[in-house]
This record gives C-alpha cells, structure tokens and sequence, in this order.
C-alpha cells in the first residue's frame, strides 16, 4: 500500500515533536499569605476554590490552595515554616511565579528530552498516587528560580492532584468570563533574552514567533527588547523581555531590581468579552493602568472597523490592535502585590494572533508614570 505525501509529512511533524503540549496544566505562585491572597482571587477575580494541600492532608511544610475559572488554574503556596524554600523564595522575591506547569502526555519522555538536550532537572519523574488513580509529574529549570512542571495525568480522575482534598468556597463567588491562559511573559537580565530564547528552542523545541525591538517597544525614555517563542502546536506562547538602553530605567530594569532577578513579570488570560471582564474587576476594586483619552481621538484611523462601542472602550481604557488576522483588545493591571512585580494582562482576541505591538508606547508610556509615581523611573 502506497503511502500519500501527506501522511508522510504528518509522521514527520510528529517525530519532529519531542515535546507535544496539550496546554498550560496551572501556574502556581509562592505568597506571603496564601489564605487571604485565595479570598482576593475568589472575591475580586472571580475565581472558584477547588482543591487544598497543607498540614490537614498530611503537608507539613505548606498550605496550598488551588483556583479555578475557566480552564484556568492558578495555585497559591505559603509556608508554615521560616526556614523552608518556600519561605526563602518569597523573602526574597515576594508575591511571584514559581511554577509554569505543562500539561503533557508523557511527563517521563517529557524529562528525558528536555534534559538530554541540556535542560537543568529539578524533579525527576514521580508517580503521585491515591484513590482515583495516578499523576507523573517531573520538573525542569527555566530562566531565574521559575521551573516548568510537566504533568502527566491521563490516568487519574481527582479534583486536583493527589495530596489534595477538594475543596470550595465559603463565599459567594461570580466568574467574571476568564478562559484560559493565553501567554506568559518573562523578564530576564540584560543580554540573557537570546540565550533563554535558544534555551526554548533547543531544549524545549519551540519556534521563534515575533521579534520586537527597542524602535517597537520604546518612549522617549525607556525601551525594551522581546522575542516570543511558541510551542509546535501554538498552545504554549512564551515572551522573553530583556531591557535596552534608555534615558531612565526601563519596566523590566525596575522588575529585576525588586524581584531580585529574572521571573515571570506578567500572565496574559483570555476573556470572551473584554468589556465585561474589565467592567466586573474595576467594580471589584482592581486597579488597572491609565490609558489618556487622546488615545482614542485616532484609534480607529489605525485599526478600522471594530464591534464595540468605541466610548464602551474608552470608559474601560481598554486598547484596540490589529494585525494581518483580525484585531484584540488588551489592557494591563497594576501589580497585584506591593512589589512592583507581577501583573495580569485580560486580553480578548477577534481574529488577532499577535501581541498589541500597536499599543506598546501607550502602555510603556501608562508604566512610566506609575513608575515616576513609585519614585523608580
């Protein structure tokens, strides 16, 4: 039986695939106070209580506790303890990213790709089991203290992972339309954005995406450079941010100086309806950046016909981009900790594929000023 161009092209992209993702699996984020950052997420962000892992399920060391909205999951970890790594990663870094976890089908060949191909191990590969079945899970090093977990859990029907209890909220709580997570950005020292994005290429098998340079991402006092790297099947998109040279400090300069080094500076999580989504959180008390309204006095000359009401925008300062597919609509939070560190990014998609680049001055612009405000421009 003959065998068609096709098919051979399709055996080949799959043996080309050493690392196939199925998407992000969560994210979990060493805080202070994981009791009461969970009661902001649930409350101001909409998020659901699924699971908890801490000294009541045997834990002895930290109480954890998992958020769900959407697709999205997100994992809040203190420690009980003074002298745990938990405790001497937030002392240092504060509220911030400690694990990028990849859902995978295979969390063993997973590790041995990666690390044969000069990824760093963290965890190798571990069988977690109880009742309802069994997760693999392993760990490898990525830029700063930030690891990518890989989780492999065909084989198991709990809420969460095992160690952890299910678990619900005790107040009322009201999604406000977040799906699922569309990008993670990392900031890294100066000269380091091309070695890590190298490092996703060869050890992780990603593409290039976009490139942007400090003429794209600049204002007339600070500039930037990023490279966004993207998994084979576009599931898993990574930008890379390292700072360039300018007349003040830049974002990232000021993100490396108060989180102690390279880590993720922001997460970027789909809505469906920007509007409402962006609506629900300010009345909820979240603060996001100010966007002037001469923003909007030419907007459409640049971007042409959209859906919404342009003054439903305006009200909301949210940002309108366009490139060759369609348009999105974008707009950033302040840090979510006193740390001007991590932010959140709610971005909603019609068509568009790329990042906003059309915005870049209006929000690096919008970051200045809270950074002049901060005293750290």
């Amino acid at each position: 039986m003959s065998t068609s161009v096709n098919e051979i092209e399709t055996k080949n992209k799959i043996a080309e695939d050493f690392l196939p993702l199925l998407g992000t699996d969560h994210i979990e984020l060493y805080v202070g106070n994981a009791k009461q950052s969970s009661y902001y997420y649930q409350s101001a962000w909409g998020y659901e209580l699924i699971a908890y892992s801490g000294p009541e399920t045997g834990v002895r060391d930290r109480a954890s506790y998992v958020l769900q909205q959407g697709k999205i999951k997100i994992i809040l970890t203190s420690s009980i303890h003074v002298d745990t790594d938990v405790s001497r990663h937030h002392s240092i870094h504060g509220d911030g990213v400690k694990v990028l976890a990849l859902w995978v089908d295979n969390a063993t060949k997973s590790y041995e790709e990666t690390t044969k191909r000069g990824a760093t191990g963290v965890i190798h590969p571990t069988t977690l089991k109880d009742e309802h079945g069994e997760v693999v899970i392993s760990a490898i090093q990525t830029y700063g203290e930030t690891i990518h977990k890989f989780v492999e859990r065909k084989n198991y029907k709990g809420i969460f992972l095992p160690g952890y209890k299910e678990a619900k909220s005790s107040i009322p709580v009201k999604s406000v339309g977040l799906k699922v997570i569309d990008h993670c950005v990392g900031n890294v020292e100066l000269g380091m954005m091309n070695k890590w994005v190298k490092f996703y290429e060869d050890v992780m098998g990603f593409k290039l995406l976009l490139t942007f340079d400090d003429k794209d991402i600049s204002t007339e006092y600070s500039a930037l450079m990023s490279k966004v790297v993207s998994n084979g099947n576009g599931y898993i998109k990574f930008p890379i941010n390292e700072p360039a040279d300018g007349k003040k400090k830049s974002q990232i300069e000021e993100y490396l100086e108060f989180y102690k080094g390279a880590g993720c500076q922001h997460i970027a999580v789909l809505t469906d309806d920007i509007i409402h989504t962006v609506g629900e959180l300010r009345a909820r008390g979240i603060d996001f950046l100010y966007v002037p309204d001469n923003y909007y006095e030419d907007v459409l000359d640049r971007v042409g016909e959209i859906d919404e009401d342009l003054n439903d925008l305006k009200k909301l300062n949210i940002l309108i981009d366009r490139d060759e597919e369609g348009y999105l609509l974008q707009l950033f939070t302040k840090p979510v900790q006193d740390r001007p560190t991590v932010f959140f990014e709610i971005i909603q998609r019609k068509g568009a594929k790329s990042f906003g680049k059309g915005n870049f001055k209006a929000l690096f612009e919008s970051i200045e000023r809270e950074q002049e405000a901060r005293g750290n421009l």
